[in-house]
């Protein structure tokens, strides 16, 4: 699926060469300190020694990468074994991607706008940015869905979308105002308030939100971009099914 990412900055793409031949591989605390200084508020999700080149795999904000063990250099790209002719790296990001949870109610599901439909029972948060058309796409799909609770956790991380969600948050009805700009395109009048938008993008920076919509189920499953309806659908029931278990 096709999402808008927020991409790392201030990285310095490199050739995959053979750095530092012989070394000893350096502390992985110390490597994490070398390489917190360049994403700061993004959270260093895992570092791990690979057996190859002497580089360490890290998975920052979502992104995998590698670096040497002074964190000088950061090479982002696919790692493929010449054998076998296949990429480490993606078969690196399946296990992580099949491996990541997000507890649901670890997240700040108390400012979120909770849309309830039919009774409720199932469970859904999405990250979303009204600036991002893939996310009014998802709002369309979400529709042909009924028997859930959906928290949609504010996300605006594209230019010119803080004052919308803003204006959004401080509508006297969340709900209309949501609805009218997302699938309507009418857009909300301009209001100003205390909102929680600023815990809302830390914690979907703390979890390793890159990109909008990011939907997590109950079961603490995550799916980045839009989704049809029928793959939704597929999804709550699963997690529900691991609920009962």
């Amino acid at each position: 699926m096709v999402m808008h990412t927020m991409h790392l900055k201030r990285f310095i793409p490199i050739l995959l060469l053979c750095f530092f031949p012989g070394s000893a591989w350096a502390d992985e605390e110390a490597v994490k300190k070398a390489i917190a200084p360049h994403f700061p508020g993004v959270k260093i999700e895992s570092l791990r020694k690979t057996p190859y080149l002497g580089l360490y795999e890290a998975l920052v904000g979502g992104e995998l990468f590698y670096t040497d063990e002074k964190a000088e250099y950061f090479f982002f790209g696919h790692i493929v074994d010449t054998k076998t002719r296949t990429s480490v790296t993606n078969e690196r990001l399946q296990e992580i991607k099949a491996a990541r949870r997000v507890p649901l109610d670890s997240l700040p599901l108390e400012f979120a706008i909770k849309i309830v439909k039919g009774n409720g029972e199932r469970r859904l948060a999405v990250f979303t940015d009204p600036n991002c058309p893939y996310c009014k796409q998802l709002e369309k799909e979400l529709l042909n869905i009924t028997d859930v609770t959906i928290y949609t956790l504010l996300y605006p991380v594209l230019q010119g979308s803080m004052e919308l969600s803003t204006s959004i948050w401080c509508a006297q009805d969340q709900i209309k105002a949501w609805d009218d700009f997302m699938l309507r395109g009418v857009k909300p009048k301009d209001q100003d308030c205390e909102t929680p938008l600023p815990t809302l993008v830390r914690s979907g920076q703390e979890n390793g939100v890159a990109g909008t919509p990011t939907l997590i189920f109950a079961d603490g499953s995550i799916v980045g971009g839009m989704i049809p309806a029928e793959t939704i659908e597929e999804q709550l029931q699963k997690a529900a099914k691991a609920a009962e278990q």
